[in-house]
């Protein structure tokens, strides 16, 4: 498979192109990266070094979660955030299709994952007496082998239509990432089609997934009817937080993507919140009103202390 561009590079206006405003903008995102890698590593480390937490598979989905989050801002902060200080604020067509292909592998798993964990807190809620026998360890291998390979089937088909585009000039994104619309505006032929397969691909997909999710936390939450009150109070707990990051992963996936191809002066905006606070806010929430996870850290956090102390 070929590719006729005559550009071999693109280049990426970023937030702003104020030297003061750079600077900023640098110092803010690179603090916001460090607390989203650093908070998200925290929980998988946490999980995984907990044999009591691992067990669970609710605890085995978060730490899988967490590693995506990482990885998946990991694809898009270091970029923006060098270039923010950068006067040279270029990518190569390689590197652009690679940034696409990794920032919608990771979200397509992401999607995937977050449907499993809804899944798992139905199971939990709904049939807590089968509840080990159906979530058992093989069916969880099997959703994450499910997960990846969704993902990569995602990503494969925008590459592929996106890797074929001819762009012959000009070459300037007024983005801070190489994305879908952004490109496809650059593209000199007729972008109907392509605008269409982006909706279908990723902004229908969205919308299917974010609209069986929110069906799933209503069934959830209407047979908690028959519960009790400390276990009703434990599953709107956990219900909640996972409703939250579902919104917050899938309203700006919607807004982004289930759309025509057009360039918005908020478009940025959008894609700051799904790239950057998304992924840092996760572990926030996730660890807020959760009593397991907040005291496997502080365990972790004395044995730290413990194993320094003794050098």
């Amino acid at each position: 498979m070929q590719n006729q561009s005559i550009v071999t590079e693109f280049v990426l206006l970023g937030l702003t192109q104020d030297p003061n405003v750079q600077k900023i903008v640098f110092v803010v995102f690179l603090c916001i990266y460090i607390a989203t890698v650093g908070g998200n590593m925290l929980i998988v480390v946490t999980i995984i070094s907990s044999p009591a937490l691992l067990g669970y598979p609710m605890y085995f989905f978060l730490a899988f979660l967490s590693f995506l989050d990482a990885c998946f801002s990991s694809a898009i902060a270091p970029k923006m955030i060098v270039d923010s200080i950068s006067e040279k604020k270029t990518i190569s067509f390689k590197g652009c299709m690679t940034q696409i292909f990794a920032e919608h592998f990771l979200a397509g798993v992401e999607v995937i994952v977050l449907t499993t964990m809804a899944y798992d807190r139905y199971v939990a809620i709904c049939k807590p007496l089968h509840y080990s026998s159906i979530m058992n360890w093989r069916l969880c291998g099997i959703l994450i082998g499910v997960a990846w390979a969704g993902g990569l089937l995602h990503s494969v088909i925008q590459i592929l239509f996106t890797f074929q585009l001819p762009f012959c000039g000009p070459n300037i994104i007024d983005h801070f990432m190489c994305d879908l619309f952004p490109l496809l505006e650059l593209a000199c032929t007729d972008i109907q089609v392509h605008g269409l397969l982006v909706v279908a691909n990723s902004g229908f997909i969205c919308i299917i997934n974010f609209s069986l999710l929110l069906i799933s936390y209503c069934v959830i939450l209407f047979s908690l009817r028959t519960h009790g009150s400390e276990g009703r109070r434990k599953a709107l707990s956990t219900c909640g937080s996972h409703i939250t990051v579902v919104v917050l992963f899938f309203v700006p996936c919607i807004f982004e993507y289930a759309r025509p191809p057009a360039a918005f002066s908020f478009d940025k905006m959008v894609a700051i919140f799904c790239t950057m606070l998304t992924p840092m806010l996760n572990p926030l929430i996730y660890t807020f009103r959760n009593k397991e996870v907040k005291n496997a850290i502080r365990k972790l956090w004395t044995r730290l202390l413990v194993v320094s102390g003794d050098k």
